[in-house]
């Protein structure tokens, strides 16, 4: 089937162009972009046309770091640290997905938050517990969104409720890929929490695994001073903290995303953008647990694919489009406090949330001919007053917009309920 979807459209052309086409058409087929065009031309004459007129048509947005399993301790302990954030808030309310009654209210909440704020791309972390995930797993397809759902691996420096035996974990690692591999829009992906709570031999083992089945995998990397010195002290004969993801193939066999990367050295940067690594930056709870603040600019100068996340529940906010705008925020005070020398733009950060975070899961963030028509419609008619372009109207909504704005979502050009 093909329809017209009529509307003032915008995306990422790349990290520096955003593509603008007042009041045109974007024609779709089977679920992704044919082409956009000014005026229907004569062979679309008898088309349906889905008339948004007068709103903005953008890509849906994509989250590519976040913990579904932390969605009610959003807001809470927001004055600790990060270790003591996750001893005294996330370690206790993660045991308690062992209860699938919790667990499905907890997960359910955190699915219908993720539509209405227009994240219909995700790659999501679980806990340990093999039930719970399946049952996020199979609510996200059900749903239709675009998802990457892991199961937490962890077997050290953690409470014994959610310590794993080591053999055990690598074995329920492999049961959920055979078990989740043939998923339609979601797919599973090999989860370590850090390397502070794996040890090596459990590191070595999810290697095997990435190799063997070719799974994407994510992870914390150089979020705070405080891991980077356990790790440290963990790890010794390791002199960066990449090394040991790179020795064991969780680095450069898929792809890898590497959560916050605050403080990566020369040789960090270099093993990420020789191998195809991905940084999420997640401004929200860099600030929150006293982190740092990611040098995102200078990373995209480096070359390196940079996204983002809300790294909910260290993160407080669930929208993406917020995070964009709070990226923009946190370029700014560095280049207040002399660590960049430039910020960076509205247009870079919409292209991470945006086209960048798409691509990970295909041809998907943009409307490029060939690419699935994951989309938005933007009704900002209440914030009309000043007269400004499409490009500041993104803006605006990226600062001061809701939910509410959001009228329609499309997935694979299907309207989601």
């Amino acid at each position: 089937m093909i329809r017209a979807y009529r509307g003032d459209i915008v995306y990422s052309a790349d990290k520096d162009e955003l593509r603008v086409f007042d009041d045109s058409y974007i024609i779709v087929k089977a679920g992704k972009v044919l082409e956009i065009t000014k005026k229907l031309p004569q062979e679309y004459k008898n088309l349906e046309i889905i008339d948004h007129s007068g709103k903005m048509i953008i890509p849906a947005f994509s989250d590519m770091h976040l913990h579904a399993s932390q969605y009610y301790q959003r807001g809470v302990g927001m004055d600790r640290l990060l270790l003591d954030w996750l001893n005294d808030y996330t370690f206790p309310q993660e045991s308690r997905f062992e209860d699938m009654g919790y667990a499905e209210r907890a997960y359910d909440l955190f699915t219908e938050d993720l539509i209405n704020h227009g994240t219909l791309h995700a790659s999501i972390f679980t806990t340990i517990h093999y039930e719970a995930s399946d049952y996020l797993f199979n609510l996200l397809e059900r749903k239709g969104l675009y998802a990457y759902v892991g199961k937490l691996n962890m077997n050290q420096n953690c409470p014994p409720s959610l310590r794993e035996n080591t053999k055990d974990s690598i074995l329920d690692t492999e049961r959920f890929i055979l078990e989740h591999q043939g998923g339609k829009t979601v797919s599973p992906i090999i989860t370590p929490r850090f390397a502070i709570s794996c040890t090596e031999e459990l590191i070595q083992g999810l290697g095997s695994l990435v190799k063997r089945y070719k799974v994407p995998v994510q992870t914390h990397l150089c979020e705070s001073e405080e891991e980077m010195r356990t790790v440290s002290t963990l790890f010794p004969e390791y002199s960066y903290d990449s090394e040991i993801y790179l020795k064991y193939g969780l680095i450069g066999n898929s792809l890898s995303l590497m959560a916050h990367c605050i403080y990566l050295d020369e040789k960090d940067i270099k093993v990420l953008n020789s191998h195809g690594g991905v940084a999420v930056h997640c401004p929200d709870s860099n600030i929150n647990v006293t982190a740092g603040l990611m040098p995102s600019a200078s990373l995209a100068d480096t070359g390196m694919n940079l996204t983002l996340g809300s790294d909910i529940g260290g993160g407080h906010d669930i929208p993406i489009y917020r995070a964009v705008a709070r990226a923009v925020q946190v370029s700014k005070i560095r280049v207040q406090l002399g660590l960049d020398q430039r910020k960076l733009s509205l247009t870079e950060a919409f292209y991470f949330a945006t086209r960048a975070g798409g691509e990970c899961f295909g041809e998907m963030g943009a409307f490029d001919q060939g690419y699935h028509f994951n989309a938005l419609v933007i009704d900002d008619e209440r914030f009309r007053g000043l007269e400004i372009g499409i490009s500041d109207r993104l803006e605006r909504f990226c600062y001061i917009g809701d939910d509410r704005n959001i009228i329609a979502r499309y997935v694979d050009g299907k309207l989601l309920d």
